[in-house]
């Protein structure tokens, strides 16, 4: 098997919830070592989610009856994999100490906190680089280091908030404050500072640079909205939620389909397509009609929807799917869990892999999204790490502890796999 490209290189892992470990775990799937930080005596119920055997049991079926419910979690089996789990209580010197010489032979520190959080944990860039001059030091809070946000913090639904995400998603006849919270800004923040990482790791290769990335999540989803903001940027206009539909693109939205419960959405954005969907749907006459001429089209949305539900509605999903693509309509069914889980598609493609998890048990699992590469395929090397299941070979291997030096730290409270509280 070729080298992965991020073979050789090191990662610390100090993110919580789903954005930071999504940007770890896409530098594992590149091959690198991953090895995340995490403290016994800090309960993580956001990132390992399940807080006692109840919950656990509610959140994942057939699982070992005496597995600890923090090795379970349905977030962390997946941001999960490829990566290596090490314990250490952060707040006391002696594990500071064993820090800062794992950070001396790593190449890459990444962290999802406020900058005050940094700063308090003594984990801040100036006293890294002191350690690695070549580190590269990934801080991707939820507005960034600088600021009067700067020590706010957040999740995905107020990220999203801020940048003015929330407003444009939804229904127009709703309550905006009726949402839903689907976690969209920590996919882009991920994303994103994993992208910033790679150009750091290449800035590094050619000059033998280190540098501290600051990269706010609220920025990284603010992209998506550039329509939004160049219409407010030119000509003043401040949009609202549109629902489905789109100012340009008509018709455009979710249709109900046969069954109970299905739909298929599509958008048709071209001539083209709006005579195919005419044509389709047994609409013939619309084609030369004036009053659903390009620009007053909008106007005749609630008629256009009304008439494509009648044609949807005598359809599966499925099939609606497959006519209107044939028609040359963009179109997609809009599927549930179960459906995604046994989509033709993704199964054609591979895209899912059935796995064994010590503590989880045996489940289909999504591959990394980068996968398909012709030159490097990227296995799915490892399943998520037990807490602590990781710390004999970091201790003993990576940071050289000798059995007296591991012990004491065991003793002291550090090592383990369980959570305790400190006294």
């Amino acid at each position: 098997m070729p080298a992965l490209p991020l073979e050789g290189i090191r990662v610390v892992d100090l993110t919580v919830v789903w954005a930071g470990p999504f940007a770890a775990a896409l530098l594992g799937d590149l091959g690198a070592e991953v090895i995340r930080v995490e403290s016994l005596q800090r309960l993580d119920t956001i990132t390992r989610t399940a807080t006692d055997a109840k919950a656990m049991h509610e959140l994942v079926a057939d699982v070992d009856p005496d597995a600890k419910p923090w090795n379970v979690s349905t977030n962390f089996t997946t941001v999960g994999r490829n990566t290596k789990s090490v314990t250490m209580d952060l707040r006391r010197e002696e594990a500071l100490e064993a820090f800062y010489k794992l950070i001396s032979v790593s190449d890459v520190f990444i962290e999802n906190n406020s900058p005050s959080t940094v700063e308090k944990l003594k984990v801040d860039y100036p006293r890294l680089v002191a350690h690695n001059p070549r580190l590269i030091m990934m801080s991707m809070s939820a507005f960034g280091a600088t600021g009067p946000y700067r020590d706010y913090r957040a999740y995905g639904a107020n990220i999203e908030a801020v940048v003015g995400y929330l407003l444009l998603r939804g229904y127009a006849d709703g309550e905006e404050f009726v949402n839903s919270v689907g976690g969209f800004s920590d996919a882009c923040g991920g994303a994103t500072a994993a992208m910033a990482v790679l150009a750091a790791l290449h800035h590094r290769h050619g000059t033998g640079e280190g540098q501290y990335i600051d990269m706010a999540q609220s920025e990284g989803v603010a992209q998506t909205l550039s329509q939004a903001m160049m219409d407010y940027s030119m000509n003043g206009r401040s949009r609202r939620s549109t629902g489905n539909r789109d100012a340009e693109r008509v018709p455009q939205g979710a249709y109900r389909c046969a069954g109970d419960d299905y739909w298929v959405a599509l958008s048709c954005g071209t001539e083209e397509e709006f005579r195919a969907l005419c044509v389709l749907i047994g609409h013939a006459e619309h084609v030369d009609d004036p009053l659903f001429a390009k620009e007053l089209r909008l106007a005749q949305h609630d008629l256009l929807d009304q008439e494509i539900t009648e044609w949807t509605s005598q359809r599966d999903s499925y099939e609606a799917f497959h006519l209107l693509q044939s028609a040359g309509i963009a179109a997609a069914p809009v599927l549930d869990q179960a459906q995604l889980a046994n989509d033709p598609h993704l199964r054609a493609r591979e895209d899912w892999i059935s796995l064994t998890h010590p503590a989880a048990g045996t489940h289909a699992y999504l591959k990394t999204p980068i996968w398909h590469m012709s030159e490097t395929p990227l296995p799915y090397r490892r399943v998520a790490p037990l807490l602590g299941q990781d710390n004999d070979y970091v201790y003993r291997e990576v940071l050289g502890f000798s059995d007296e030096q591991y012990q004491r730290f065991v003793e002291l409270g550090h090592i383990g796999t369980d959570y305790v509280t400190r006294s």
